[in-house]
Order: C-alpha cells, then structure tokens, then sequence
C-alpha cells in the first residue's frame, strides 16, 4: 500500500514519531496528519485559500486533488459535495493551485518529517485535542499546522498568555521593563509569549525562565533551525519548560515576510501584547496591529519623549488607545479588570469575529513594497543568479506572479537579470 505515492510503513513511521499520542494511529489518522504536513510545506504562512479549502474537503483529499492536477470547477464541487461550500471564485482556486504545484514534492515532505524527527519535534494538526483554540480567531488565515519542541500544553497554558515584543536595538531601560514585566507576569501565573528575537523578545523569555515560568516562541523558520543563533541555547532552554512554536516545516528559512506573518501567531496565542520598545517602523508594531485586529488588549510602555526606540509606542498610546503599561499590575488589570487578580483558567475569547484577518492600523507596513515584492526581494540572491522556477519554489507565489514581480523589479532598479537567471541589486 502506498500513501500519495509514498510506502505506507515508511510515512506511518514519520507521522507516528511527530504525533504527541503514544496509541498507535490508524490509516485514516496517518493519512490526514501526512497531508497536513504537506501542506504546510506547499503554502506560506497565512494563505486564506488553502485554509478555506482544507477547512470544507480535508487536508488528505485536498492533497488528492492537487496531485491530480483537478481543475477548479472540481475543488469548489467537492467543498459543496462536503456540505461546506467555500466562497471564492474560480480564478482564485487557479492561482492558488499554480502557487501550491512548485512545491509539490513528497521529497521536501519526508526531509521535513526527518528533521523534525531528528531534533524531536512534534506536528499538532486542528484535528488533535493539543490545539490551541485561541487560534482559531484567525479563521482562515489560521495555521494549517504547528511544528512543535517542548510542551504542546504551553500553547494553551491554564493561567493564559500574555505577549511582550519590542525592540531588537533594545536600551538598558527597555530590557530592565521587560525584564521585570515577564518576571512578575510569570510569578503571577500567565505564561509569557514572544518571538525569541534580540533585544526585548530575548530578554522576556529569559526573565521568565529565570523565574521558573513557561515561555512559548514562535519562530518565522524551522523549529530544526533555532533562529537566531546567538539564542541557541536560550531557545533550548525554552522548549524545556515551555515550547518553542512555528507553522513552516523543519528545514525552513526565516525570510521577511514569515516574520511579518508570524506575528499574528504572538497575538492571537496571547490574551494581550504589550510592546516595551518600538521605533516608528520595528515590526513589533506589527504584532501589536494583529492584537488590535483581533480583539485583543494592547499596552504599551512609555519612553523618554527623546529615545526613538519608543516613538512606535508613543505612537501606540496616541493615535491607537493603547494601554498605559508601567507595571506589571497594569497589565494583570488590562486582562483581568483589577491590578491583584490572579489568572485561573482564563478564556481565550476574544471581540473580534471568526475569520478575522490580523491586519490593524498600528502594524500597517508604509512602504509601497507590496507583500509579493517583498517575497521575491527576501528569495533574490545578490551573488547567485536564480531562475523563476526556482523563485517560486522559493517563494510560494506561482511562477506568472513571480515574473511580473521581477518585471516591476527591473523597472524599479531593484532587481536585474543575467545570462544565468535574477540577481538582487
């Protein structure tokens, strides 16, 4: 018997060794978990599409289906046949279809499973208890699957989450706040969430590990590849007693736009966010920007009016009703409505509607480089010339996109093409 081409025993082995149960899975459980992994290694972060069209026909028949290179018309059949007809057209089924094919190799697959394997990861799929209902509110733009070290639990944690980001250039002022906001939001019974960056991020999670708490991380690239690497064994000591987070696949590189998306996965897995630092255009505003879209409380610490590593928060309490924060009791009150609660059991509801997309005001990006553009910048090499094939693979973005891109490129001066294929400038 053969699973999408691939000898059952040899994927039974790889999906059994990522699963968090230990009872021996059955067929229909190995088929779902393997295609859901697929997928997350066919999609970026974020596609509404492939969350719309897994969610209404499965993981294991979409995978069916793109392998045999079904049409449109026969995607948006099964979803009614299903019983939970999608709403899109057929022009974007099309596009989605000829962005996922690049990456439709069951080698990427089994190398990701390997990985993650090797450096004793799990995979938790929406269909598993483990799964963090608080990312559901991200509705279709919730990730098709979470690539785990360390505990699930932590992504649920009974005492709730809160998120603290800020600055990579952080000052001593803003590392002695996070420092304290992550030591007392521990000590108080909340876990503390960040994205494991320098600065502010790195300061958070280590601030709550010395305190014995639990810290999550979600990174932007392979839980298989701790990023950055300078925070290498702070990151492993993370997964000790908490868990270090990511939707893309083992083997997977950081690149710009996976940082930006990653962001919504800080907020929508927290109860609030509080940025520490932040200048006019850090991407902790970013993250802040999903927390608002969400529903969720955001603070913000005051700066010196002088210091532009907190104009971004200063921004915040201004223009965007953020939250005062100098305290840990100002955030305790922030989510609980009084400085002394104590969090027992607290509700990952939130104001904003299923389906929501996390894309605030604050986090708004003010550059004209649209998201395309900046995918195809973060693949372009300055020294190795790449073809478009190998662009889209890169990119997830189908190869007619990646052209166009790389034309406007051109025309801007931001990108060139030699003998051998596209270089960066």
């Amino acid at each position: 018997m053969r699973v999408h081409q691939l000898e059952r025993p040899l994927v039974r082995s790889l999906v059994q060794a990522v699963s968090r149960g230990t009872a021996e899975l059955d067929d229909d459980a190995v088929a779902r978990i393997f295609a859901t992994a697929t997928w997350s290694v066919l999609v970026e972060p974020g596609d509404g599409v492939a969350g719309l069209l897994l969610e209404s026909i499965g993981a294991d028949r979409a995978l069916s289906m793109l392998i045999e290179g079904r049409p449109p018309g026969d995607w948006l059949a099964a979803s009614v046949d299903a019983g939970s007809p999608v709403e899109l057209g057929l022009a974007d089924v099309a596009a989605a279809c000829e962005r996922w094919r690049p990456r439709l190799s069951s080698r990427l697959v089994v190398a990701a499973l390997r990985a993650a394997v090797q450096c004793r990861a799990g995979f938790v799929t929406p269909g598993d208890a483990a799964w963090p209902d608080a990312l559901e509110v991200l509705g279709a733009h919730a990730p098709i699957g979470l690539w785990v070290r360390g505990s699930v639990g932590a992504l649920d944690h009974p005492g709730g989450a809160i998120a603290i980001v800020g600055s990579r250039d952080a000052t001593n002022y803003g590392e002695h706040v996070a420092m304290d906001l992550a030591s007392g939001l521990s000590d108080r019974g909340f876990a503390v969430v960040s994205g494991a960056a320098y600065g502010i991020d790195g300061m958070a999670h280590r601030a709550c590990l010395a305190s014995r708490g639990t810290t999550v991380a979600f990174l932007a690239g392979g839980v298989d590849r701790l990023y950055p690497a300078a925070h290498h064994d702070l990151l492993l000591r993370a997964a000790v007693s908490g868990a270090v987070v990511s939707e893309l696949p083992c083997g997977s590189s950081p690149t710009k736009w996976r940082f930006l998306q990653r962001n919504r996965l800080i907020a929508a897995a927290s109860h609030a966010t509080v940025v520490v630092e932040a200048g006019q255009r850090s991407g902790s505003l970013n993250t802040a920007g999903h927390a608002a879209a969400l529903g969720r409380p955001l603070g913000a610490v005051p700066g010196p009016v002088t210091s532009v590593t907190s104009a971004g928060c200063h921004r915040l309490l201004r223009e965007f009703d953020a939250v005062c924060v100098t305290s840990v009791a100002d955030v305790v009150e922030m989510v609980l409505g009084s400085p002394d609660a104590r969090p027992v059991g607290a509700s990952t509801t939130s104001g904003a509607a299923p389906g929501a997309t996390a894309t605030g005001r604050a986090g708004e990006r003010r550059s004209a480089d649209g998201p395309d553009t900046t995918r195809v910048l973060d693949a372009l090499s300055s020294r190795s010339p790449r073809g478009v094939a190998d662009l889209a693979r890169r990119t997830g973005m189908a190869p007619r996109a990646v052209a166009v891109t790389l034309g406007t490129l051109a025309l801007d001066g931001g990108a060139y093409e030699n003998e051998n294929g596209w270089l960066r400038m």
